[in-house]
């Protein structure tokens, strides 16, 4: 099992249905009160995935979404901050590269993606 995950600054509630909607096959998130955890489903090449938005995370701003399955639509995090800020416009993190849970964090960059491009920063 594969998994992307990234950050989203101030989601807007359907923000990230209406962008998966055009992404995924049989979306089914209902993300319209993005205030708890919600969990959802969709297809992708035929595999199921699953789809979890975490909100609070990192000072409250940013909402965690985490894409999960065989077979995903993006190779790397970077990919999918990149197709989520074209859709959403408003500020996505992600980290800079492969790290998995458990691993010790080597450098406090992420990538951040917003109005000014894309830049590895420090988050706070």
């Amino acid at each position: 099992m594969q998994d992307l995950e990234i950050y989203i600054r101030d989601l807007r509630p359907g923000a990230v249905s209406g962008w998966l909607e055009g992404q995924l096959d049989q979306l089914e998130l209902d993300d319209g009160d993005v205030s708890a955890v919600m969990k959802g489903t969709a297809f992708y090449g035929g595999e199921r995935l699953r789809i979890t938005l975490y909100p609070g995370a990192f000072g409250k701003r940013f909402t965690s979404l985490v894409i999960e399955g065989a077979q995903l639509p993006w190779s790397t995090d970077l990919e999918c901050a990149r197709s989520a800020w074209r859709a959403v416009e408003t500020e996505i993190r992600c980290s800079p590269g492969d790290w998995k849970e458990g691993e010790p964090v080597e450098e406090d960059k992420w990538w951040r993606l917003d109005h000014r491009g894309e830049q590895q920063v420090v988050w706070n």
